[in-house]
């Protein structure tokens, strides 16, 4: 069979376009959530990899959420500014910044503990189709990682 690049430029064709339109529907449905928690949803995420884990190397924290140094940096800077977290130099390296959270910073977490159920109340998906998209999607950033580390 020839291949048909008509076909193929055809928007309902692209993996890529119901992963964006999906994670951007997803991502604005905390809006509100997080909106009177006078959160941005990528602070959200920021909250969520350092109640997790705290005390954690910047670089460590873009790999984590897959975001570059550019677009943490100011993010964190603004975070610091609120009183949630505070940045630090390694002891052992000073070239290192080490994000660690304020008790403002984990007393939000309290603050924010409802928001996933709130969230997935909304979602139009049945819980186990929802497991199921969450497995396919960490199966594909696995492989694109894996291919990344290969090249």
């Amino acid at each position: 069979m020839e291949y048909d690049y008509h076909e193929a430029m055809k928007l309902k064709n692209q993996l890529c376009f119901p992963l964006y339109a999906a994670a951007r529907n997803v991502t604005n449905l905390y809006t509100p959530y997080l909106k009177s928690l006078g959160l941005t949803y990528t602070q959200y995420i920021v909250f969520l990899a350092l109640w997790e884990k705290d005390g954690i190397p910047v670089g460590d924290l873009c790999e984590t959420l897959m975001l570059d140094n550019g677009t943490i940096s100011p993010l964190l800077k603004k975070m610091q500014q609120a009183g949630y977290i505070e940045r630090t130099r390694s002891e052992r390296d000073d070239r290192v910044v080490v994000i660690t959270l304020t008790e403002a910073g984990k007393a939000l977490k309290t603050q924010a503990k409802d928001v996933p159920a709130k969230v997935a109340s909304c979602l139009a998906l049945p819980p186990e189709k929802a497991q199921t998209l969450y497995t396919l999607l960490y199966e594909l950033l696995d492989n694109q990682k894996r291919k990344g580390a290969e090249q």
